[in-house]
């Protein structure tokens, strides 16, 4: 059987969500090929994966290599032209998430859909979803944990810059698209429900953002929106820091930066002017509709066929 969709998996030391995970996505209701990516578990998530899910491709490396690592790596593995690379920690609670949302793949503008999720442990508000269905409403980027992507496109701008580990990868990945004439939809499928783990280390998580803030500066904005924009990014995370008294990881994240894209051997290579102060014109108003944003984009980029 064909799939409709691949679901690209990045796991380690989960396995107890990941099971929720896996049984949702296996309910769906269009045929799908599910690729779970383990980043060198110890606990028994290979166990369970050999007894209770033998249909699931599984694929163990040595780890931990980082989420952008088996993010990339799922895509070439990937049969199907949509990819899911969805958290081991997201659960589609509803049957018909995958069929509502890759039919809202209907413009070849939209390179990628935000699903919209809750963060069930935090609240329940419902993030990253369109107003209404009246037309199609772009956003700066999607969230890691629950979205889906043209599997071409995604391989075109070379997937996510794994020197980056996690952390804002969305946010870079989605910069390139849009220098590429594509944008990210706000999806209208049920919400995903999203189990943050509460025992990821929000020290480090914080450490990552800022210095890979620094990192994007570096890599992706143009002269002279640089000599601006790298400052700001420095103050507001301070001032973020000061206010949610997080000062050590932000410094820490801040002083391993140089260091960071200088080790990672990652060339600069600078988004247009006009696509950088469009991702600004995107960030402010957060929701943008696309026959507004059409006349602004470029033409989109041919992207070579993978068949």
């Amino acid at each position: 059987m064909i799939p409709a969709a691949t679901l690209t998996i990045p796991t380690r030391n989960r396995c107890d969500i990941l099971r929720e995970c896996l049984l949702a996505a296996l309910r769906q209701s269009v045929p799908v090929e599910i690729i779970v990516m383990d980043d060198g578990s110890t606990d028994q998530t290979e166990e369970m994966m050999r007894t209770e899910f033998p249909q699931v491709r599984y694929e163990r490396l040595q780890g931990p290599n980082g989420p952008c690592v088996l993010r990339n790596l799922g895509a070439k593995l990937a049969t199907a032209e949509i990819l899911f690379p969805i958290d081991d920690d997201s659960v589609m609670v509803s049957p018909t998430t995958v069929e509502e949302t890759l039919a809202e793949f209907d413009n070849p503008r939209v390179a990628a859909v935000g699903i919209p999720y809750i963060n069930v442990r935090q609240d329940d508000v419902v993030r990253s979803q369109a107003p209404d269905d009246r037309e199609i409403y772009a956003c700066p980027a999607f969230l890691g944990a629950s979205y889906a992507i043209r599997r071409d496109v995604f391989l075109k701008y070379g997937g996510y810059r794994e020197a980056l580990f996690y952390m804002g990868e969305e946010r870079d990945i989605c910069l390139r698209m849009l220098g590429g004439g594509y944008v990210v939809r706000l999806g209208r499928a049920t919400p995903i429900e999203h189990h943050a783990s509460p025992i990821r280390s929000v020290w480090r998580q914080r450490m990552l953002e800022r210095r890979n803030n620094i990192c994007h500066a570096f890599w992706d904005v143009p002269f002279p929106h640089v000599l601006y924009h790298l400052p700001g990014t420095i103050l507001s995370g301070l001032a973020f820091a000061l206010k949610t008294q997080c000062l050590s990881s932000t410094v820490m994240g801040y002083f391993n930066a140089p260091a960071h894209c200088w080790r990672s051997q990652t060339a600069r290579h600078p988004v247009s002017s006009q696509t950088y102060l469009l991702m600004r014109k995107l960030n402010e108003r957060r929701i943008i509709p696309l026959n507004e944003l059409e006349p602004l984009l470029p033409a989109i980029e041919p992207v070579r066929s993978l068949k």
